[in-house]
């Protein structure tokens, strides 16, 4: 019975383990694998670290602390096995109702990764149970063994960061092969042209904008979706690079200096645009002067005869003293590219391009100025690679609203502006603008923006003042991190029985749908949505 009540809670250690494990693995990947990241991870979520951190160093204690009890065996067995029970339930839970935004991709490092991990913890475990045998039984093993466990679990954000430092040399190799590899596969289609795009905000939507006009005329290749780091870019080239590829328009993200200036010794681009600099992931840049700097890191690997697109509507771009050739496009009459006569509704939108004197009318289903900012921005680069502005008329009339950016959807009851892919203060007040032109019942549902770091509350707040002159019903989704939208819009005068404060997204959408809406459709703005690790 004692070698039951031994083995009993070690049994359960390992499904506690995988729960803890898998849910930290996942943070982990959405902080990019970034120790310090994942370190201030930690320190923003204390509180719910501690939670997991504090009964396991009691269950460790427990473990080794001799108990004067015949029964001891029972009582430390029995505790440990509801604790392990516990941790295992409680994961398993949160991944059963909480539906992840941005789920765990099961990469081959994530593989690698966790056979590492889950390794070291079994022969650990198996170790420590069967050595102690030879001095003092499986009683003793077993206690051991229970506060390795224990130990474990309770600091497992740290153990993750521990197994991959142990498999580092193992990816950085894999890493340089990967790489070597994409780079040969480009030299050896010597007639393709790489394009960079860069940018605090809007580098995703001018890139499938240029892509879907580029492609009138070339055979392009472009990152998908928001394959945006070097191993993204690096897949994208092993998987579809062909010979056939004319273009290759290249996403480039960065979080901190010295990123995109990787991404370019990766691809070599020829051209680049940069579409905006603003306070975005000021947390790991620490100053916005630091994110022009690392933006025009593809302007400054653009060879002699490369030309960059900036612009020019973005004042702290236009800061960045570059001597080499630019195009610039703007809608404030400042570019060689201008947008002019912006007529919009509902329905669509038509503008007017200028250029050296040619003008050219233009219509777009897409909706807001924001969008047509960016479609100048592709027009721009696409004219400038050969393609006549009547030959761009039929694509730029094709687009297509970008997933969750400010991407209109008719849901029958209600009409709803999807803006919900990581706001910043620039976005946020263009959605709020394409928001006025609609005639129905105006709802914002927003748990605020961040990643802004000391400027987040004060973003957050000028937010809530320009909510209030557009919207009629404001749905903010998390009290704590919403006060400074709150404070806003009370300040303007916003009536406060027309705010509702959710506790979650779900609560938020169920609570808009629910409003009397005085006989108007609803038109509800999602802007933002928090990540899974915030």
């Amino acid at each position: 019975m004692e070698l039951f009540f031994t083995l009993l809670p070690l049994a359960f250690a390992f499904p506690a383990f995988i729960g803890a494990y898998t849910y930290h693995l996942h943070m982990f990947q959405l902080n990019s694998y970034h120790y310090d990241v994942e370190k201030k991870w930690i320190l923003k979520n204390l509180r719910g670290v501690s939670a997991l951190f504090f009964p396991c160093a009691f269950g460790a204690a427990l473990s080794l602390i001799p108990i004067p009890s015949a029964a001891s065996v029972y009582i430390r067995g029995g505790f440990l096995t509801l604790l392990f029970v516990s941790v295992w339930l409680t994961f398993l839970y949160r991944k059963m109702r909480v539906k992840a935004k941005k789920p765990l991709v099961y990469t081959d490092r994530v593989k690698r990764l966790t056979c590492t991990a889950a390794g070291v913890f079994a022969a650990i475990l198996l170790g420590l149970f069967l050595i102690p045998r030879f001095w003092g039984g499986f009683e003793k093993g077993g206690r051991w063994a229970s506060a390795f466990g224990c130990a474990v679990i309770g600091l497992m954000p740290l153990y993750v960061m521990f197994a991959d430092l142990l498999n580092k040399p193992l990816e950085n190799s894999i890493r340089r092969r990967l790489t070597n590899e994409a780079k040969r596969l480009l030299l050896g289609n010597r007639n393709l042209k790489v394009i960079g795009v860069t940018g605090s905000y809007g580098k995703t939507s001018v890139k499938y904008f240029l892509t879907a006009l580029l492609s009138e005329k070339y055979n392009v290749l472009m990152t998908p979706e928001n394959y945006n780091t070097p191993m993204g870019v690096v897949k994208t080239i092993r998987e579809h690079l062909s010979p056939l590829h004319e273009i290759f328009v290249c996403e480039m993200g960065a979080k901190r200096v010295g990123e995109i200036k990787e991404l370019c010794d990766l691809v070599h681009p020829q051209s680049g645009i940069i579409t905006s600099v603003g306070p975005q992931h000021l947390e790991t840049f620490g100053s916005q002067e630091r994110v022009r700097k690392t933006k025009f890191e593809l302007a400054r690997a653009l060879p002699k005869d490369g030309v960059i697109f900036l612009n020019a509507d973005s004042d702290e771009l236009m800061k960045e003293d570059y001597r080499g050739k630019r195009i610039l496009y703007s809608l404030e009459n400042k570019g060689d590219y201008n947008g002019e006569n912006i007529r919009t509704d509902v329905s669509g939108t038509e503008f007017t391009v200028s250029h050296k004197g040619e003008k050219v009318r233009f219509s777009t289903p897409l909706i807001g100025r924001h969008n047509v900012l960016n479609i100048v921005g592709a027009i721009a680069a696409a004219h400038e690679e050969g393609i006549s502005f009547d030959d761009l008329k039929a694509p730029v009339k094709r687009l297509q609203s970008v997933p969750h950016r400010l991407q209109l959807l008719d849901k029958g009851s209600a009409a709803v502006i999807d803006d919900a892919y990581n706001s910043n203060p620039e976005g946020a007040k263009a959605a709020l603008e394409t928001l006025a032109l609609f005639d129905g019942y105006k709802i914002l549902l927003t748990p605020g923006m961040v990643e802004l770091g000391e400027k987040m509350e004060e973003c957050n707040e000028n937010f809530g003042k320009q909510a209030a002159n557009v919207c009629d019903y404001a749905v903010l989704v998390g009290k704590k991190q919403t006060e400074p939208i709150l404070r806003g819009l009370l300040e303007k005068g916003f009536p406060k029985e027309k705010i509702f404060l959710a506790k979650d997204f779900s609560e938020a959408i169920a609570h808009a749908y629910a409003l009397p809406t005085e006989g108007k459709k609803p038109v509800i703005l999602l802007e933002n949505d928090l990540p899974d690790n915030f």
